[in-house]
């Protein structure tokens, strides 16, 4: 990368930035333009004041004398929540969907301070022109609501918050087809119809009868939906196609999920994204709706299960992981309380999201051992100053760290029958050099691995040769102390204080742009460098058609094909082989959600939930994941 570095320490977090980083992501090309010199889109990190804006929960401690702006202020956001009803209402008659649901990839999507902050960066880069491209897909139901693209996911909508909530999919009765994520919700409260695959009323039709249940919204007692349409789409793979293909406005096929499956294996057996990602196994469809589904009630009403049927399976694992504090994810039922219903005694959640950052559960607040070790007059934030409230927020931490590993195990599952380590298969061993080959292998015909966002998934492996004494003789897909891969864009490889991993054997796609000579170059966030520093995106000026792409960027795609393959190929020559053998070999599968590089790249932004670099880099390198693991003995003959 050209120009000068300096270095940031953000909590001892070692990161440079270069000053030709004003780059824009996803492969969008910047043009340049005239304007004025400040741009309109603000870079202060994470807006959190309290400005008017949709999603504000109305407080039972309403103003005595509210001014006519506060009367509309009311007014409307009492009508927006009855809008968008969130998930934590449809939990009630569905808690299995719910639970389910609360810690799948769905629920994380808004969540995500990696993913806020790229879009913050996007917008910043692009001076606001890139729109809601991204994070349309990340929360619909912000999108519908006008929400800024850009703030602190703590002052949105709770449904907003949500991210892929349940309206998301059950209140969008058209078959939009691969147009990125721009979905029209329909409004309305949680009475209103919801669209399912089957369209069948009995079992609504049956609780209104016993008198268990109604949709009045005047009446008290327990209010359910109306009706269930059915919708054709929503069983189909083209219904997940709708955000999982991903085209820019320039024509850059940044995302290809769906149409790698539509010309697999599996798409041609007449299977379905859902087959494979809602079934009892992750990734793996067993062959007939009986058999790969479970079955059960559908919904609890009053304590009553309804009669049993097939069910899907709402956690839709995937590559990504949690990195954000237990409490604020998964989204637990009982622990999120709305900032302006902060003194409302019949308000749901048992503390803010500002007041869950202040609990310390690392250090064991709310366990036995803690409570019985302080002092009685031990210091704690106004909000958790109660011990009874201390064990209640412990209870809430413990299911939700439950679940993460429940959604740990699911994820290693799905990665596994996506990735598999084949065979080992030594190529040469003499005095002058041992080499071997490793194979990795697609283990689903259903699409490429990775897919999706491929250019910033991580899938490699770790190769470390060890002899006799324990020294370490030669080694490749080891980390930076950043946390990132000896690649181009590690920053110690960048500033020459660590050697590039020429062996590297890494699935990751490249990013590459083309300058204004010729040539290309590899980027992070890769759009062309403006020249002026004005920049702002636009369509193509001339047809992508014949190339597939536009002309000023394309995608290195290094992804294997369904049931596909490929060798990754080591040695070791020279002064290593003077060791003393024999040399152990171990072969580690590894994968992990994004580069560390990118949190270099999208810091200036700031990140969510007064999260530094550091603590998104430790979370994202503490998630790191061996799939599998090989050993195997060499001897090298002397003296021949």
């Amino acid at each position: 990368m050209a120009g000068h570095t300096f270095a940031i320490n953000v909590n001892k977090y070692r990161v440079w930035i270069t000053p030709a980083v004003l780059v824009v992501l996803f492969a969008v090309v910047a043009c340049t333009g005239t304007g004025p010199a400040e741009p309109e889109f603000s870079a202060a990190p994470m807006p959190t004041g309290d400005h008017p804006r949709p999603g504000k929960v109305i407080a039972a401690n309403a103003p005595a004398n509210p001014t006519e702006q506060e009367v509309f202020d009311m007014h409307e956001e009492l009508l927006v929540k009855d809008a968008y009803p969130s998930a934590r209402e449809c939990g009630v008659c569905h808690p299995k969907h719910y639970e389910d649901w609360s810690v799948s990839s769905h629920a994380y999507a808004q969540i995500s301070p990696v993913f806020n902050a790229m879009q913050g960066k996007v917008s910043k880069l692009t001076n606001g022109t890139n729109g809601d491209f991204c994070i349309r897909c990340h929360t619909p139901v912000g999108m519908n609501l006008n929400e800024p693209t850009f703030m602190s996911n703590i002052d949105r909508h709770p449904t907003s918050r949500e991210g892929v909530t349940c309206i998301v999919c059950h209140r969008v009765p058209q078959a939009y087809g691969k147009i990125s994520g721009r979905l029209a919700i329909d409004r309305g409260p949680v009475i209103d119809p919801v669209y399912g695959p089957r369209g069948d009323n009995s079992v609504v039709e049956q609780l209104m009868a016993d008198g268990k249940a109604h949709a009045d919204p005047d009446a008290p007692g327990r209010q359910i939906h109306a009706e269930a349409k059915e919708f054709f789409q929503i069983t189909t793979s083209a219904f997940c196609g709708t955000c999982h293909d991903v085209t820019l406005v320039n024509g850059f096929r940044l995302e290809e999920a769906f149409s790698e499956f539509k010309s697999s294996p599996a798409a041609q057996r007449g299977e379905t994204c859902q087959d494979c990602h809602m079934g009892k196994e992750q990734g793996l469809y067993a062959g007939s709706d009986e058999e790969n589904y479970p079955h059960g009630p559908v919904a609890v009403v009053g304590g009553e299960p309804t009669k049993s049927r097939k069910l899907t399976n709402h956690l839709i694992a995937g590559p990504d992981y949690s990195i954000v504090h237990p409490a604020l994810f998964p989204l637990h039922p009982r622990a999120i309380r709305e900032e302006s219903e902060i003194d409302d005694p019949r308000a749901d959640g048992l503390a803010t999201i500002r007041q869950w950052l202040e609990f310390d559960y690392e250090a064991g607040w709310g366990t036995n051992e803690f409570e019985d070790s302080i002092p009685f007059d031990h210091p704690f934030p106004e909000r958790w100053a109660s011990i009874d409230d201390r064990y209640d927020a412990r209870d809430i931490i413990e299911d939700n760290l439950a679940l993460l590993e429940r959604a740990t195990e699911a994820r290693r599952a799905l990665l596994k029958r996506g990735y598999v380590l084949g065979d080992v298969e030594m190529l040469e061993v003499s005095e002058d050099e041992v080499s071997f080959k490793v194979q990795v292998r697609n283990g689903t015909d259903g699409h490429n691995v990775p897919t999706g966002f491929d250019a910033e998934r991580m899938a490699w492996l770790h190769v470390q040769v060890v002899d006799a004494d324990g020294n370490v003789v030669m080694q490749s897909g080891d980390l930076d102390p950043n946390g990132d891969l000896r690649d181009a864009h590690s920053l110690y490889v960048h500033n020459d204080e660590l050697p590039l991993d020429k062996q590297l054997f890494s699935l990751q796609s490249k990013f590459l742009t083309r300058n204004v000579r010729g040539g290309e170059r590899e980027q992070v966030l890769p759009v062309n460098y403006s020249m002026t520093p004005l920049p702002f995106l636009r369509p193509e000026r001339s047809s992508s058609v014949l190339l597939g792409r536009p002309g000023g960027a394309r995608k290195h795609k290094k992804t294997i094909e369904p049931l596909g393959e490929r060798w990754a190929e080591y040695s070791f020559t020279g002064s290593d082989l003077a060791a003393n053998g024999p040399y152990q070999v171990r072969v580690e599968l590894k994968v992990g959600m994004v580069p560390v590089h990118l949190v270099a790249e999208i810091q200036d932004v700031g990140f969510d939930y007064n999260m530094s670099a550091k603590d998104v880099a430790d979370g994202i390198v503490d998630g790191h994941m061996v799939l599998w693991t090989k050993d195997l003995t060499v001897d090298v003959p002397q003296g021949q």
